[in-house]
């Protein structure tokens, strides 16, 4: 690097062809902090597809992770370190000139790093599962509008695997007050801490407010946008897409793929995950999945790499409904897709086991509410110890609504299939005795046989200043989803949601540093002047009759 950092850097080449000379070709960079050797990111059959397509295949420990040098710290040189890395491709004997990205997560982060520093070489980009900026994760989703709750899930991300060249695995002693000495006692084993921990855990000094040059000001690129409906941080990925598509200047060159799979590419076909569909875990399964993972980035570089095939080839959408299939489409939502509102209502029958209250077609003319307590000692259970992963277990939500602290609302029965296209959101009129208080919401696929699976979902913070008159807006992300004849819509609000989210203390102080907690009311109220709704993007019903 430009510093005299060196970060350790594999190189995949085709086979060369018999009695050619040097052959040059376009090449496709990863980097990424999780071991490029490691059997975690497959690189290896990810270089085999690759390179039987005739791309070279570059893929880099970034700055301070694993084999590189340089000091561990996760964002903030990753432009920089891009670029140099991109200019360093453009000058070897096998290099044609022309570069793309790929990679998840993190690494379709650093893709947007390197598009920030305009190397005129990176011609393309293949983010998956990630956004342009992480503090859309953290933060709220627009002006004015709220935070979410604390991700603790995400934050010790950071505490595991940014504290030096390797990662930790530990087990955080959750009953151990006040929160922030779990992961002290771990640094303090360990022998060194993660600097981005101390940004992100409120007692230290915040988050930047952004996390180098933002890429979108930069010149356009074409970007394949890869999404996951079941991906843990898919609105930030899908709110990158919509704004960079309302940009007259990158408009041209944005497409999506979207499928049914979560943030480690297990998909909803398979859920939950038979051991041998577990890509992480089966080889025969991993082959099974890679073509679905690399064939969509190929044909993408094929046309703006080696443009040997015309734009006109490439769908401006493809996308999969869940249950059903994949489709295409030239924008997202797709055309003619248009919003359906489900009110709730009963909500004296909500804090029951499903169906609970009731999701109707019409407004309730007459206001009624529902009370619900959140205590911050015995919280909501999440059910799945891993939201990256969420479709390996595919947890049933019946006995987490059942809960007398989880208020449920259930739609009538589908008489036909019900193809849900688009975002979803809600808006709940509550109130609570706490100064600070979480709503989270569930979106679930309530079955026959009384299994309830997660759809969507969305959650947000908010402040005891929130009136009874204001309503609360959540986001629930978007989804490509069938609801099949005989099911059911359902929705769950709950306070809390733990280990995944750091529960609210209800006294107001800062839930790292609390000693004590205190059990807060929340209300809900819908009907008359206060209506509480679900509002969903669906397709006509000459296509999807319910």
């Amino acid at each position: 690097m430009r510093d005299g950092v060196r970060l350790a850097t594999d190189v995949y080449l085709p086979e060369p062809s018999a009695g050619a000379d040097q052959a040059t070709y376009p090449a496709v960079l990863i980097r990424l902090p999780y071991d490029k050797n490691s059997r975690y990111v497959f690189v290896d059959g990810i270089a085999r597809r690759f390179t039987a397509r005739g791309y070279a295949l570059v893929v880099q420990d970034v700055r301070g992770k694993f084999r590189s040098g340089g000091t561990t710290l996760p964002f903030l040189q990753e432009p920089q370190d891009g670029y140099d890395s991109i200019d360093w491709i453009t000058h070897q004997a096998w290099s044609d000139g022309r570069v793309g990205m790929f990679g998840d997560s993190y690494y379709g982060f650093t893709q947007w790093a390197a598009v920030a520093a305009r190397h005129p070489a990176l011609r393309a980009i293949v983010p998956r599962m990630t956004s342009a900026d992480f503090n859309r994760i953290w933060k709220a989703a627009g002006p004015g509008q709220p935070d979410p709750p604390v991700w603790l899930e995400g934050v010790e991300y950071f505490a595991h695997h940014w504290i030096d060249n390797d990662t930790y695995d530990y087990e955080p002693d959750r009953t151990r007050r006040p929160v922030i000495d779990q992961y002290e006692q771990a640094f303090r084993a360990i022998g060194a801490r993660s600097l981005w921990f101390d940004l992100l855990a409120p007692r230290h000094a915040g988050m930047p407010t952004r996390l180098g040059p933002d890429p979108f000001d930069a010149l356009p690129v074409p970007v394949l946008h890869c999404v996951g409906w079941y991906d843990n941080i898919g609105a930030a990925h899908m709110r990158d897409h919509a704004e960079l598509a309302s940009r007259p200047a990158w408009a041209a060159t944005q497409y999506l793929w979207a499928g049914a799979v979560d943030h480690e590419n297990y998909w909803l076909g398979h859920a939950p995950v038979a051991d041998e569909d577990d890509h992480n875990a089966d080889e025969a399964a991993l082959e099974r999945m890679l073509p679905g993972y690399t064939d969509p980035a190929i044909e993408f570089f094929d046309v703006f790499l080696k443009e040997d095939r015309p734009a006109t080839d490439l769908p401006r959408v493809r996308w999969e409904l869940g249950h059903q299939g994949w489709r295409t489409a030239e924008a997202w939502p797709p055309p003619g897709s248009d919003t359906r509102t489900f009110w709730l209502a009963d909500p004296a029958t909500a804090a029951h086991a499903l169906p609970g209250g009731a999701l109707t077609r019409t407004p309730p003319t007459e206001e009624r509410s529902a009370q619900w307590v959140h205590d911050p000692d015995e919280p909501v259970p999440s059910l799945v110890e891993n939201s990256f992963a969420h479709l390996h277990t595919h947890p049933d939500f019946a006995p987490v609504a059942a809960r007398e602290d989880v208020l449920a609302f259930t739609a009538p029965a589908s008489s036909g299939p019900l193809d849900l296209a688009g975002p979803v959101t809600v808006e709940v009129h509550v109130t609570s005795t706490a100064p600070v208080f979480d709503v989270f919401a569930k979106l679930l696929d309530l079955a026959p046989d009384g299994d309830a699976r997660l759809i969507v979902r969305g959650q947000v913070s908010a402040e005891a200043t929130v009136g009874s008159d204001e309503a609360i807006s959540i986001d629930l992300g978007h989804t490509g989803y069938r609801l099949r004849h005989g099911h059911r819509l359902a929705l769950i609000l709950a306070a809390s949601d733990f280990p995944l989210y750091l529960p609210t203390t209800g006294t107001g102080e800062n839930p790292w540093t609390a000693v004590t907690t205190k059990p807060g009311t929340q209300t809900l109220r819908t009907g008359g002047v206060h209506p509480s709704r679900l509002t969903l993007t669906v397709l006509p019903p000459s296509a999807s009759p319910c």
